[in-house]
């Protein structure tokens, strides 16, 4: 019998078809859950050297390698358009921490397309803190703070001026870059067989307010774990106050719009940086603590994170970037603008720049941060004083 060769195909076609059916047939139906993915551990770091802080109080702390992988700009991102009429013909003066001159730089010159007369001079020494204190004693316009600004900080800016500084989102942080704002994990022994927690679990245990609800647990089966290991204690581990990333978990984790949270200070190992906690956690079965992702330096188990009965996210790099994994972390400018007072027209065109297109693609180019979305741009858009 005698085949074409389009008859050929047909029939060898449909072999494949009936084949395909036959594989789809057979396989287990579908288990929904978690996939494990194995990553290994960030290298060790170290706390900064004297030598290395003052040079970059100087002329700013050396970049590190940017990821191979880059983030795609949101297309939600607004377009800047220029305030018609609008002639920037002053100069300001502000302050930045060390790890960001070279994106401000960046934004300055980016700017100046738009408003060439715009000028921007940045203060030394370069560092967050000190900015913020000089903010407060009118000698700066504005700073830039690679996290949130200490308590302390505010509570100065309010006894002298009578309300809060201006904070405004205008980066992402990164994902695990040390000393560049990097990502928390909140982690687990690798033999605890948790596989999500939630964010008022963990106000729960390591919070004595408890804004988000519910009592404080005792051992791991109050947290969800079964079998053998629901019996066993929970031992909590982080980052003695005052501390950036201490600061970000509570205000992220433990507080609540209008209640600021307090730590659970009796059930907490405190160490006075980030640096030695993961190795805790890696050091005991019944540990659970959060550090940043850069010090994630020994064999953890991170776990994923809902909030209010969402989908439990881990800090992969996708979910940092795409700034749906909860611990993602924010750069702020700050400035001195009154709650319904008009900002300085300059400084608000130049914000608006920022939380604009042109503005992170700025952050894009550079490598190192990550561009906000555009869900997180438009609040502040929004909320800018006219």
């Amino acid at each position: 019998m005698m085949f074409s060769h389009a008859s050929f195909t047909v029939i060898a076609s449909a072999a494949l078809i009936m084949a395909s059916a036959a594989t789809a047939q057979s396989a287990p139906p579908t288990k929904p859950g978690l996939v494990t993915w194995v990553e290994p551990t960030a290298v060790e770091v170290h706390p900064q050297s004297d030598a290395e802080k003052q040079t970059g109080m100087i002329s700013g702390r050396a970049l590190p390698v940017p990821e191979l992988l880059q983030p795609s700009l949101d297309p939600a991102l607004p377009r800047f358009v220029t305030t018609r009429g609008l002639r920037i013909t002053r100069a300001y003066r502000a302050g930045s921490s060390d790890v960001l001159p070279g994106l401000v730089t960046a934004w300055i010159a980016a700017f100046r397309k738009f408003h060439p007369e715009f000028r921007m001079e940045i203060a030394h020494p370069l560092a967050g803190s000190l900015g913020a204190l000089e903010l407060i004693k009118g000698n700066l316009d504005l700073v830039f703070v690679s996290r949130e600004l200490k308590p302390s900080d505010i509570s100065g800016f309010r006894d002298k001026f009578g309300y809060d500084p201006l904070s405004v989102p205008i980066s992402g942080g990164t994902w695990r870059h040390f000393g560049f704002l990097d990502a928390l994990g909140v982690m687990v022994n690798p033999a605890n067989p948790v596989r999500q927690l939630s964010l008022q679990q963990l106000d729960a245990a390591f919070s004595r307010t408890h804004w988000r609800g519910g009592e404080a647990p005792k051992t791991w089966g109050d947290l969800g774990v079964t079998g053998a290991y629901a019996s066993h204690p929970i031992h909590l581990y982080g980052i003695k106050p005052w501390n950036g990333f201490e600061e970000f978990f509570r205000q992220r984790v433990l507080s609540t719009p209008g209640h600021r949270g307090e730590w659970n200070d009796a059930a907490i190992h405190y160490d006075e940086t980030f640096f030695a906690v993961a190795r805790r956690v890696a050091a005991d079965p019944d540990a659970l603590g959060y550090t940043g992702l850069s010090a994630v330096d020994s064999e953890v188990k991170i776990v994923p994170l809902s909030v209010e009965g969402g989908l439990p996210l881990s800090p992969s790099y996708e979910n940092v970037a795409a700034a749906t994994y909860p611990l993602s972390r924010l750069v702020y400018l700050n400035t001195n603008a009154r709650s319904g007072a008009a900002l300085d027209p300059g400084l608000r065109e130049f914000l608006r720049f920022v939380l604009s297109r042109e503005g992170q693609t700025v952050v894009r180019e550079q490598g190192i941060y990550l561009p906000l979305r555009g869900f997180q741009v438009a609040t502040p858009r929004a909320q800018l004083p006219h």
